[in-house]
């Protein structure tokens, strides 16, 4: 990049101590109160600065990087996902993407676990009773849900949240099952005992639990679709971690409203940080705020990955973190 101390501005508030370090290495620019920038902000640091610090709140579009200065070189995403930017638009200008992988894949599927156990378990929905003072003791009837043990998992995405997800599940005694774009290798499927559905019709057809696990592309939009939720059965409970823009919300919810499937826990939602009043009022619906990688291990994890693409690509090396391209 040709320069010792970069222009970098951060988008949203970051861990202590990521900041510290960011000052130390660079000159930057931090949002201390935390409010999302604008558009029009988000425009002026692409045409002053040398990086951008984003996060999956942030929408950089065709429009935004049009107008970014040449010297404008780097997207550093605090994140995994990248379907916020736009991939093709910041490769005909030269700029380079890289993200956070890895970091996060324990903690996503810690929570996704935990949404496997406690819709089926009805957790939540216990948990409101006691707190609401309804419950007036123990009943053989009572809040009868249903075991997971030996059920069926099918996992949508077999990538490295998908695999530590399936990891979780072999331990409570359930059947692995996924659809992926390329089959895993036969090494990770002998461990998991795992079936590879090259279908993910036939797959959700015959699943009395899925987890989604796939990135947010193009190719992966309402990639359940109303015609293929139709497909779960009656019993089915739905785990979504990944992005709300995978499943067909609107579809997903009128089906749990009239109880055509079982149940579902969401982490994401379609236009978060919206939700649809409807999910709000079922309760056999597990709503959280998106806070399936929200622990502090991860959080200060992501920062140093984003110092190191940073001063790594300062140095004129390609970043270990760089974003190639697409798909799940």
């Amino acid at each position: 990049m040709g320069q010792d101390r970069p222009n970098v501005v951060v988008t949203r508030k970051l861990p202590d101590a990521i900041e510290t370090r960011m000052m130390e290495l660079f000159d930057v620019q931090l949002n201390l109160d935390d409010q999302p920038m604008t558009k029009d902000e988000i425009i002026g640091a692409l045409k002053t600065a040398d990086v951008l610090v984003c996060t999956v709140t942030d929408r950089v579009d065709a429009s935004m990087l049009s107008q970014a200065d040449e010297k404008f070189r780097l997207i550093a995403n605090y994140g995994t996902g990248v379907d916020h930017i736009d991939l093709a638009t910041a490769r005909k200008k030269g700029i380079t993407v890289t993200n956070t992988p890895d970091v996060l894949t324990e903690d996503t599927a810690d929570m996704t676990m935990a949404m496997l156990l406690a819709v089926p378990r009805r957790i939540n929905e216990g948990e409101r009773l006691l707190r609401a003072g309804d419950w007036s003791g123990w009943s053989p009837t009572g809040m009868l849900g249903h075991r997971i043990y030996g059920k069926r998992l099918g996992i949508i995405g077999m990538g490295r949240i998908g695999t530590a997800v399936a990891r979780r599940a072999r331990g409570f005694g359930i059947s692995i099952h996924y659809h992926n774009r390329h089959r895993v290798h036969e090494e990770t499927e002998t461990e998991l005992e795992a079936t590879y559905w090259e279908s993910p019709d036939q797959m959700l057809a015959r699943m009395d639990m899925i987890s989604v696990n796939c990135p947010h592309t193009p190719g992966t939009y309402h990639l359940l679709s109303a015609r293929r939720l139709k497909l779960l059965q009656s019993h089915a409970v739905i785990v979504n971690t990944s992005r709300g823009e995978v499943i067909d919300e609107n579809a997903l919810t009128r089906m749990l409203v009239a109880g055509e499937i079982a149940g579902a826990g969401l982490d994401v939602f379609e236009h978060e940080p919206a939700v649809n009043p409807k999910l709000l009022a079922l309760d056999n619906v597990v709503l959280l705020p998106h806070m399936g990688s929200a622990t502090h291990e991860g959080r200060n994890d992501m920062g140093e990955k984003v110092l190191i693409n940073i001063k790594t690509f300062v140095d004129g090396h390609t970043p270990p973190d760089r974003v190639l391209g697409e798909g799940f």
